[in-house]
């Protein structure tokens, strides 16, 4: 059964601005992710850029562009659309791992599926 996670204060995060990190199993693996918000949307994603599974931040939690329009690989120059998370330009294949994330009550949440789970401790 999915199960919704508590991830921050809505608060916590701003247009283009700051993510917020976190831990998932993903197919097993432990992973980083990250939520951002864009237009006033939320998105998740794996921390894993399209091209070449590596952590895409340039600094810690620092994924956006200098204009706040584009998530960007650090390491290989991919471009991807905060909202789809589809590459657009540069070396990637496809687009990055979404996950469903939700805002209620000034938190928001991320939810599990069958092949993205909590780390258990």
């Amino acid at each position: 059964m999915d199960e919704r996670i508590f991830l921050c204060p809505s608060s916590a995060l701003l247009n283009s601005g700051l993510a917020v990190p976190f831990d998932v199993v993903y197919e097993g693996m432990t992973c980083r992710a990250f939520a951002v918000r864009y237009e006033e949307q939320v998105h998740a994603y794996l921390n894993r850029c399209a091209h070449i599974p590596m952590e895409m931040d340039y600094q810690p939690n620092r994924f956006f562009d200098t204009t706040g329009q584009w998530i960007l690989c650090a390491t290989h120059g991919a471009v991807y659309s905060p909202s789809s998370g589809q590459c657009v330009e540069g070396p990637c294949r496809g687009h990055l791992i979404k996950i469903t994330i939700s805002e209620t009550d000034n938190n928001v949440y991320w939810h599990t599926n069958y092949n993205l789970k909590m780390i258990d401790f």
